[in-house]
């Protein structure tokens, strides 16, 4: 084949111009590169954030969130009642702080729904905390906080999913904490019981929930699509139930009594003190003493992994402040430093030791992570709580997991008495937001 024999100059040229051709496309490579890491990185940057119950400045403390003047641990009101809820909160300071809150609308996995705050708020969208009050008579220093919700400012005005923000100088990042709140619709009834695993192996260490949903003089075109079911157990978020779906529709009511889906683990009843008195005598301490503040000695405890079980009556797991020699435990609640000793004559190998309970949010947090006391065959902890009577469980945080164990040290059995709160919601056909149109709160029968 004929080919033409280039001039020397043109041999240069034409390498030239094959080197820009290839460095070219080398830098479109990298450009294409450099774009698509942006993108990746722009839509992890504006992901839509999983909001839970979080304490975001360690110097705050007993976080209540519950209806006003009721005896009810769950933040839940109903639309269009009169109904309350309280937000209480302590910050451990010599000096008030400006905070404000606002509340956000979410999904039923707690995701923020893609709507205007004005769209599901009555009122201003943030409003200051103006309720504050000084700690008095106690030898730890705090500031009382209070949020009343909904208030003549601020309204919700649909049923859902809602997390209260509250933060510091109007600056929405500088977060002090988060809670939950659910808002009911209440346009279904619910019928439920727990029972026994029917599965054999589970038999004597598991609960299973049945329950049917009447969802009569109420529309729903789609149930297995369109409605959703949240199971918690003893007011907790961090092994909750979803998912479910329903076996059979008869006569518009949704049966669910699959034995492979509502299962909990019984566990075991929990273990408490109450030291709402610190000058008496308080059920499960062994002794306080006091310096230039109070301190709290628990009774050594073992354990109950692989015991039998033992009935008594708790308050399954929920927390209660309060003082007998005061007037306002709001006020003049004192904080203690409380010691919690764990008998073991090893350490656990699997994992890390922690108290566990409704004052640690649920979660497995550091500043409740025990330490192993080699020297007298034990886990000790200290922690500074405010008066009150406590129930919690250890918890083991096993390597490559962030799933509590509680059966190593507590066991579970099928007959132990739990709490259970079933939410059924209902994807709203105009506006597409989750809406909450059911609540039933049950207990097991001993």
């Amino acid at each position: 084949m004929y080919r033409k024999k280039l001039h020397p100059t043109e041999q240069v040229l034409n390498k030239s111009y094959l080197a820009a051709i290839t460095n070219s496309r080398s830098c479109m490579r990298n450009f294409v590169s450099f774009v698509c890491s942006l993108c990746v990185l722009t839509c992890t940057a504006v992901a839509q954030p999983v909001y839970d119950n979080l304490i975001l400045d360690s110097r705050v403390k007993s976080v209540i969130f519950s209806k006003s003047n009721v005896d009810d641990r769950y933040p839940i009101i109903t639309l269009g009642t009169d109904e309350q809820l309280t937000l209480g909160f302590d910050m451990l300071t010599n000096n008030n702080e400006f905070f404000q809150y606002t509340i956000i609308h979410c999904d039923e996995q707690w995701r923020p729904t893609p709507m205007q705050q004005t769209e599901y708020i009555r009122g201003v969208t943030f409003d200051n905390v103006n309720n504050w009050k000084f700690s008095s008579n106690t030898f730890i220093r705090y500031v009382h906080y209070d949020i009343v919700l909904p208030n003549e400012n601020m309204r919700p005005m649909i049923a859902g999913n809602y997390v209260v923000k509250v933060y510091r100088n109007f600056d929405e990042d500088d977060l002090v904490l988060t809670r939950r709140m659910l808002v009911l619709n209440n346009a279904v009834s619910i019928e439920a019981r727990v029972v026994p695993s029917t599965l054999a192996q589970y038999r004597f260490s598991k609960q299973e929930i049945t329950f049917n949903v009447n969802y009569k003089g109420f529309s729903i075109i789609d149930p297995f699509n369109d409605v959703k079911v949240v199971i918690l157990q003893n007011g907790r978020w961090d092994n909750a139930l979803t998912g479910i779906k329903p076996q059979f529709i008869r006569d518009q009511v949704l049966e669910y009594n699959n034995f492979e889906q509502a299962l909990f683990p019984g566990g075991n009843e929990f273990r408490f003190f109450d030291f709402r008195s610190l000058r008496q005598v308080s059920p499960n301490v062994r002794s306080k003493t006091f310096d230039s503040m109070y301190h709290v000695f628990l009774n050594y405890e073992e354990s109950r992994g692989s015991k039998q079980y033992f009935q008594y009556i708790d308050n399954n797991g929920r927390r209660i402040l309060g003082n007998r020699e005061g007037v306002n435990f709001n006020l003049d609640g004192d904080y203690a430093d409380v010691n919690f000793y764990l008998l073991s004559m090893d350490p656990v190998t699997t994992g890390e030791v922690y108290v566990f309970g409704e004052f640690t949010d649920w979660k497995l947090l550091p500043e409740y992570r025990m330490y192993y006391n080699k020297n007298r065959g034990r886990y000790d902890l200290n922690v500074l709580l405010k008066q009150g009577r406590y129930e919690y469980l250890y918890a083991i945080k096993n390597k490559g997991s962030e799933v509590p164990d509680e059966v190593y040290f507590e066991g579970s059995h099928s007959n132990t008495e739990n709490e259970y709160l079933i939410l059924i919601y209902h994807r709203h056909i105009q506006f597409k937001y989750d809406e909450l149109i059911g609540v039933r709160k049950f207990v097991t029968q001993r």
